[in-house]
């Protein structure tokens, strides 16, 4: 008697923990993802020139390329130019140095540097992102970006512009080694980078889904009819497809996409996550019928900046 009511009190109690679980990560993922696109519209509103995927093609056919240019596994979907501010670095006069400002004396102001900001979709194998081990491991979100330095009004000689470490400014804001001095504006794809001396990428969010079949696939046409595209009086020269910057690898996720009108320095971003892989390596793709453990978050921001305005 003991036996037969106790087996099944003890199955339904396992359930309710695998499904109190599986609703748990799932909940996670959610948060994840919020977080994620709520950090990436906060880079995105200070943005003053954003990357569509025609111009970010163009830089990787450059010298000066972007971070890990020609890696398969690692993909550019979101890239732009922001003014990134430096807090009281900025003497009010020649007679003190960055490394001297003093918030309680008030002898500096903040002031404003260019940094290139690239999100990237990661698709490789390190085990320290893929856990539980074995199968195919999720895809991930990483950030590089890359700053000039502090340049010194009160320099005499332009050779001699920048504020330089250790003496007269702290390391952390001094030019990255490959941000490029020469580049401009009015040549959007040329000069970007350096094309060596990236910094380390940072990871913004892990579990992004990885499955390739039955997953759905973003077109440029859809950018055009969300974003509001109004192609130009040549309509030749128009081609949506640029519109649009996802995974085009031979096996792609489109887990993580952007629409992108450089024109108007807008950007629509789309993540999608996978909590499944988060409780098992295997059969953790895609499925219409389990699509709630597949998430998805969006935003869309205009740069608060553009050139020229």
């Amino acid at each position: 008697m003991a036996f037969l009511i106790i087996t099944p009190m003890l199955g339904f109690v396992v359930d309710m923990l695998n499904t109190d679980r599986r609703e748990q990560v799932k909940s996670n993922t959610e948060q994840d993802l919020q977080a994620a696109v709520d950090f990436i519209a906060q880079d995105l509103s200070q943005a003053i020139y954003i990357y569509d995927g025609k111009g970010i093609t163009a830089i990787n056919n450059t010298t000066n390329k972007l971070p890990a240019a020609g890696d398969a596994n690692k993909i550019p979907i979101l890239v732009f130019w922001k003014r990134q501010q430096i807090k009281n670095t900025l003497p009010i006069n020649n007679s003190i140095k960055p490394n001297q400002c003093d918030p309680q004396l008030n002898n500096c102001n903040d002031t404003y540097v260019l940094s290139l900001v690239a999100y990237y979709q990661f698709k490789d194998n390190d085990t320290t992102w893929c856990q539980p081990s074995g199968g195919t491991c999720p895809t991930r979100i990483a950030r590089y970006e890359i700053r000039d330095g502090v340049r010194n009004p009160y320099a005499v000689d332009p050779a001699d512009s920048y504020y330089k470490s250790p003496g007269q400014i702290d390391k952390s804001k001094t030019q990255d080694a490959a941000f490029n001095p020469d580049f401009d504006f009015s040549k959007p794809t040329v000069n970007v980078t350096m094309g060596a001396g990236f910094p380390n990428p940072e990871v913004l969010v892990n579990y992004i889904d990885h499955s390739t079949a039955n997953v759905p696939v973003p077109t440029g046409t859809q950018c055009k009819t969300l974003l509001g595209v109004i192609p130009p009086s040549a309509p030749a020269t128009f081609n949506e497809n640029d519109l649009l910057i996802t995974d085009t690898s031979p096996n792609p996720t489109h887990s993580f996409y952007a629409c992108v009108d450089t024109a108007k320095n807008i950007a629509r971003v789309t993540i999608r996550g996978n909590s499944l892989r988060r409780l098992q390596p295997n059969d953790a793709d895609f499925k219409t019928t389990s699509s709630a453990f597949f998430p998805t978050a969006t935003v869309q921001v205009q740069g608060i900046g553009a050139l020229g305005k």
